[in-house]
């Protein structure tokens, strides 16, 4: 697939975020402060008690080595609504019948894990539709136990409506 074919990037140092989605911002500013110098933060560094707000909208993934292959760690309230059921402890691939048809799907998770970067989307929804809201705005963000090896995936969702651009509450 093409860079110009699919609808993320790795995120840099120096992306301009100013039109990011507020929470998308507060998750990436709070993986980037509680990160140790020169190293990934793993999951041990995170307190979700820092974090209150965003964990409605929160998924985690455990990344197995070789592959990789993302499970299902936690799916946050409100993406377990959106999606109308939930995927916790459920492989990637088997957790939703239309994966193969959505290749980025698969190359992003993929790339983040093994860039041990960020990687930003906005575009169409590919896991769930709703009536109200047919784009999703997301970031992940790759945590590692080691400051290396990236072992989770840590991302947050933001829908939004293709009409008028508002974002839902």
């Amino acid at each position: 697939m093409k860079d110009a074919d699919r609808d993320w990037f790795l995120v840099e140092e120096t992306t301009d975020r100013r039109h990011w989605h507020p929470l998308i911002r507060a998750l990436h500013d709070y993986w980037k402060d509680i990160a140790p110098p020169g190293a990934l933060p793993g999951r041990q560094h995170m307190d979700p008690l820092d974090i209150p707000d965003l964990l409605p909208r929160v998924w985690l993934f455990d990344v197995v080595w070789p592959g990789p292959r993302f499970r299902f760690r936690l799916v946050g309230t409100r993406v377990v609504d959106r999606l109308g059921y939930d995927p916790t402890g459920e492989w990637l691939e088997d957790a939703f019948l239309d994966y193969s048809n959505y290749p980025s799907l698969v190359e992003r998770y993929m790339a983040t894990a093994e860039n041990r970067r960020p990687t930003y989307r906005l575009g169409q929804q590919r896991l769930t539709r709703t009536r109200d809201f047919e784009f999703v705005e997301n970031i992940f963000l790759p945590l590692a136990e080691d400051g290396r090896t990236v072992d989770m995936l840590l991302a947050l969702s933001v829908l939004v409506d293709k009409s008028d651009g508002s974002q839902e509450e």
